[in-house]
């Protein structure tokens, strides 16, 4: 065997092992742990083509990576591009949507109105304007003038003649049309009528008021119709059963007494109406079927009032009944909307 000396080569050395004997191919060895970048280097620049050396890819290998690197290049660019166009029209579309919300959370133009003083003052103009007395006219006219603009007629519209008188006024409501000017509407009622009564009130930036047109008598009213559906699917048997301990119970919440009335309850607290009644009877009670354990009945109970000379009241409670064992309590108690027990 034959070896050809290379040193001063450093790390580029090869060893080359000419075959001895005949037909055996020349090979060559290099030392894996060792880099070769100038034969790296030189490949590159005399082929393109070449295989996997030393853990690197030559050649057509290199050619895939370029590819790869354009496909995401290409991928950032799009990306960049779609954001860019995204952005302004998102920008645009939240301030149409914070501007729409603004708009919508903007008060409205009547909220600066006091409405509540105008009731009061509404009230109070009601009560002269809708009184007169043709015997006390000159008392009228100086009243007025507390309410009305400089200028206006001393008696605001009335001819001086005849006589009217209502017992009682009271606000309907208050219609704000912006915050200087509403209507407030006034239900009266006089002796045999209700009137309904539109004033207009204007109020300034100090919250100063007068009556700024003629007030106009609208229709009072109507009587609604309640509807005819009644508890067709009565318990008869628990109205029985009911009836004997509500008259113990109302008894015991007309004087208020607490210590008697936490027997009836079911842990709430129930004031009672300390005295101000005397308990008569439990007229009728009327109780749906339902669940075993709780039922809401309305019961029908005949008051008679402290100091009323004799008087009586029936008046209507819809209460709460839970079941406990055998016993049913009280849970709550309130005045009945059922049209049934009227």
């Amino acid at each position: 065997m034959a070896r050809r000396s290379a040193v001063g080569h450093g790390r580029d050395t090869a060893v080359a092992e000419e075959a001895a004997a005949p037909g055996r191919a020349l090979t060559t060895s290099v030392d894996p742990s060792w880099g070769l970048p100038e034969q790296d280097a030189r490949r590159g620049r005399s082929g393109r083509g070449g295989s996997r050396t030393g853990g690197r890819w030559g050649g057509s290998g290199g050619r895939w990576w370029v590819w790869v690197g354009r496909a995401v290049l290409w991928a950032l660019i799009l990306v960049i591009l779609v954001n860019g166009v995204r952005a302004p029209f998102e920008r645009f579309t939240a301030d149409e949507s914070s501007g729409g919300a603004a708009t919508a959370s903007k008060p409205p133009k009547s909220a600066g109105f006091p409405s509540s003083a105008a009731g009061a003052f509404a009230i109070q103009f009601a009560n002269v304007y809708l009184n007169y007395d043709q015997n006390g006219a000159p008392a009228r006219e100086a009243q007025l003038r507390t309410f009305l603009p400089d200028g206006a007629d001393a008696q605001f519209g009335w001819n001086g003649v005849g006589r009217m008188q209502v017992q009682s006024v009271q606000v309907a409501g208050v219609d704000a049309r912006d915050a200087s000017n509403a209507t407030v509407t006034l239900l009266a009622r006089t002796a045999d009528r209700w009137l309904r009564l539109a004033v207009p009130v204007y109020a300034d930036k100090s919250g100063s008021l007068v009556v700024s047109a003629r007030p106009a008598l609208l229709p009072p009213p109507t009587k609604a119709q309640l509807p005819q559906d009644g508890v067709d699917d009565r318990d008869t048997a628990l109205e029985t059963e009911l009836k004997p301990f509500l008259g113990t119970f109302f008894q015991e919440y007309a004087t208020g007494n607490q210590e008697a009335l936490s027997r009836f309850s079911d842990g709430t607290t129930i004031a009672g109406l300390a005295k101000s009644v005397t308990f008569m009877q439990v007229k009728e009670v009327i109780a749906p079927k339902g669940p075993d354990g709780e039922r809401t009945v309305t019961a029908m109970v005949v008051w008679q009032p402290a100091g009323g000379g004799g008087g009586e009241l029936e008046q209507s409670y819809q209460l709460t009944m839970v079941k406990k064992g055998t016993t049913w309590l009280v849970r709550d108690i309130r005045g009945s909307t059922e049209p049934n027990a009227s």
